[in-house]
């Protein structure tokens, strides 16, 4: 498997940025080898309970000045279910899932802007303060 390119963010605000191969929603770990250390020792071990959520990146940069677009392109209809999700910090993300329940640990959202830097965010249920349908 290869290795995702991910940021991870704490519910402490925290944040690591690194590569991962051994991600699974359903593992209370995984390890992140950190990119800026990427020749200097063993990978940190994260567990699930701590984070906010995992970002699935396309580079660890981004663009600070893009403003993410929160519908869906015109006359594209996204696959999964139109959601909003609001973090306890008052963060607003909007994208798709096929697999929200309050009661699972997390689920995985994907933006409804393909120009955004993430692919995908595995949004842990603890962090989130509100989900509404879009």
């Amino acid at each position: 498997m290869d290795p995702s390119k991910i940021v991870v963010r704490f519910t402490n605000g925290k944040i690591v940025k690194g590569y991962t191969q051994n991600f699974f929603p359903n593992k209370p770990v995984f390890h992140v080898m950190p990119h800026d250390a990427a020749d200097a020792g063993d990978p940190m071990e994260i567990r699930i309970k701590d984070l906010k959520a995992l970002f699935f990146v396309k580079d660890f940069q981004g663009d600070r000045n893009y403003k993410e677009k929160k519908q869906a392109p015109e006359g594209k209809k996204p696959p999964g279910r139109l959601i909003e999700v609001r973090w306890k910090d008052g963060e607003v993300i909007v994208g798709t899932t096929t697999g929200y329940d309050p009661q699972r640990a997390g689920f995985f959202l994907f933006p409804v802007d393909p120009q955004w830097n993430n692919d995908k965010v595995y949004i842990v249920s603890a962090s989130v303060d509100k989900v509404r349908n879009l």
